[in-house]
C-alpha cells in the first residue's frame, strides 16, 4: 500500500509533464538466447521476496526487482522520466488513485487478453481501478476497505454501544463527550484520500466518464450530504481537529482522548505502531452504514502495472498474476507488507485468520475480508489527482480554523479540477 506522503503527492510529476505521451519505445525483454527477463520497479516491503520465490520456480522467466522511492517521494517521477526516455521497466507498482493518470498519459499496456482466464480472481470494482471500459492494464495487488477501530475498554466502561449507522455514530459521539468532556469519538477526516473513502462509501463519486469526456461531481448533492455530516459533527464540537497523521493525534489515541478511528485496513498497523501504550484495548467493527445501504468505502491499494513498450507483456502479466494469487507469495506479502489481498484466492489465505494481540486477540482481518466484498463499486479516480488532492487538502485544512467549511473545500476543488482537466486538453462534460 501507499504511505501518506505517497498518496498526497502521488501524481505531482504527472501533472507537470502533461498527458501528451503516447507510449514508451523502450523494451525490457531478454535476448532470444536465454530466459526472458522482466524488470520490475516498486517500493513495498516484501516485494523482493515474492520475486525471489518466483525466480526459484520459473527459470525461463526471471524477474529483476529494483526498489525505488515510493510514488510520492519520487518513484512516479522516475517512472515518467524513464518512459519518456524509452527505458521504462516492464512492470511498476502504481497506486489505484494514480493509475488513471498513467493511463491517460498513454504509459500503460493493455493486457486484457493475458488476464482473461483469471479475471474472476478479482471483483469487478477492483478491475475498475486498473483499467477502463473492461480493459486491464495491470493486475491488482491489495485493497483497503474501511472499518471502525475503537477503544473497546472505554466504550464498555461508558456503556456506549458501538454504532452501526452514521446516525448512531453521531449519538455515540455525543455520549463520548458526555462521559469525558475532554475526549471525543474521532478526529476530523481532513486528509483528502482518507476523506475520499467516506465519499466512496456514501455513493458520492468525484469522477465519471460520459462518452469521450470526463465528468466531475465533487459538488454534487451526494457529496454535500457527506460533507454536511462531518461539518455538523465539527460544528457541534463532537470531534477533534488534530492535523492528519500527526503525533498529537497518535498521543490522543494512546491516552484515550480520541476513542475511535474510522479508516482503511492499513489503519490497523498505523494505530498499533503509534499508540503502543494502549495495546490490547482496541477492537474493530464494521464501518458505520448510511441508512440501510450495506456498503463501505476503500482508501488505498495498488497494482502491478504493465508499462507501455514492455517486450514481454504475456510473461510480465503472468508474473504479476502469480504474485497476487500464489499462496506463498500472498503469505509473504501479508506478513511483510500487511496487505489485504485483492484476489479471491488471496483472501482465503489462512494468515488473515491470525488473532491480533494488539486488538485483544481479535482476528481483525477476517472482518476486512468480509468487508472487502461490500465496497461500493461505483467509484473512479480521475487523471489529475495531484490537483484534486492538493486543492481538497488545502480546503479541508482550513475547516479546523473555521476559515472554510467542508462544502467550501468541495466547491473550490470542483473548480480547480475542471480547470486542470481543460488545461491539459481533456474534454469535460458539464
Amino acid at each position: 500500500m501507499l504511505n501518506r506522503n505517497a498518496r498526497l503527492t502521488a501524481a505531482a510529476a504527472i501533472a507537470a509533464t502533461g498527458i501528451a505521451l503516447t507510449g514508451c519505445s523502450g523494451s525490457t525483454g531478454a535476448s532470444t538466447a536465454g530466459p526472458v527477463t522482466i524488470t520490475f520497479w516498486g517500493w513495498a516491503s516484501g516485494y523482493e521476496k515474492s520475486v525471489s520465490l518466483w525466480n526459484e520456480s520459473h527459470p525461463d522467466v526471471q524477474v529483476k526487482y529494483e526498489a525505488i522511492a515510493n510514488g510520492g517521494a519520487g518513484g512516479y517521477d522516475k517512472m515518467f522520466t524513464a518512459a519518456k526516455a524509452g527505458t521504462a521497466p516492464c512492470l511498476a507498482q502504481i497506486g489505484y488513485e494514480t493509475f488513471s493518470s498513467f493511463l491517460a498519459a498513454g504509459m500503460l499496456q493493455d493486457v486484457s487478453q493475458y488476464v482473461k482466464a483469471q479475471r474472476a480472481e478479482f471483483a469487478d470494482w477492483v478491475w475498475g481501478n486498473v483499467g477502463i471500459d473492461g480493459a486491464a492494464y495491470g493486475v491488482p495487488v491489495d485493497t483497503a476497505p474501511m472499518g471502525m477501530f475503537y477503544r473497546s475498554d472505554l466504550f464498555t466502561a461508558a456503556k456506549i454501544t458501538v454504532p452501526k449507522t452514521w446516525e448512531e455514530f453521531r449519538t455515540a459521539a455525543a455520549a463520548v463527550k458526555a462521559a469525558d468532556p475532554k475526549a471525543r469519538i474521532m478526529n476530523l477526516p481532513t486528509d483528502p484520500y482518507l476523506y475520499a473513502g467516506f465519499a466512496w462509501q456514501g455513493g458520492a463519486p468525484w469522477f465519471g466518464v460520459n462518452g469521450d469526456a470526463w465528468t466531475v461531481s465533487l459538488d454534487s448533492a451526494a457529496n454535500s450530504k457527506v460533507a454536511g455530516y462531518w461539518q455538523g459533527l465539527f460544528d457541534q464540537d463532537l470531534v477533534t481537529s488534530y492535523p492528519a497523521f500527526d503525533a498529537a493525534l497518535y498521543s490522543a489515541w494512546n491516552s484515550g482522548k480520541v476513542w475511535a478511528e474510522v479508516g482503511p485496513v492499513w489503519s490497523a498497523s498505523l494505530i498499533r505502531d503509534n499508540a503502543a501504550g494502549s495495546a490490547g484495548k482496541w477492537a474493530v467493527a464494521p464501518m458505520p452504514r448510511w441508512d440501510s445501504t450495506d456498503s463501505v468505502g476503500n482508501s488505498g491499494g495498488s497494482a502491478t502495472a504493465v508499462m507501455k513498450g514492455c517486450a514481454n507483456p504475456k510473461e510480465a502479466t503472468e508474473f504479476a498474476m502469480w504474485m497476487s494469487t500464489d499462496d506463498t507469495s500472498v503469505s509473504n506479502l501479508i506478513k511483510s507488507a500487511a496487505i489485504l489481498p485483492a484476489s479471491t484466492s488471496g483472501l482465503a489465505n489462512a494468515a488473515l485468520d491470525t488473532p491480533e494481540s494488539y486488538y485483544g486477540g481479535q482476528p481483525i482481518y477476517q472482518l476486512f475480508r468480509t468487508e472487502s466484498g461490500k465496497v461500493n463499486p461505483n467509484w473512479r479516480w480521475g487523471p489529475v489527482m495531484s490537483t484534486t488532492a492538493a486543492a481538497l487538502g488545502d480546503g479541508l485544512g482550513k475547516v479546523p480554523t473555521k476559515s472554510a467549511t467542508f462544502q467550501d473545500a468541495l466547491t473550490g476543488t470542483q473548480k480547480g479540477t475542471v480547470s486542470a482537466l481543460e488545461a491539459q486538453g481533456f474534454s469535460v462534460s458539464k
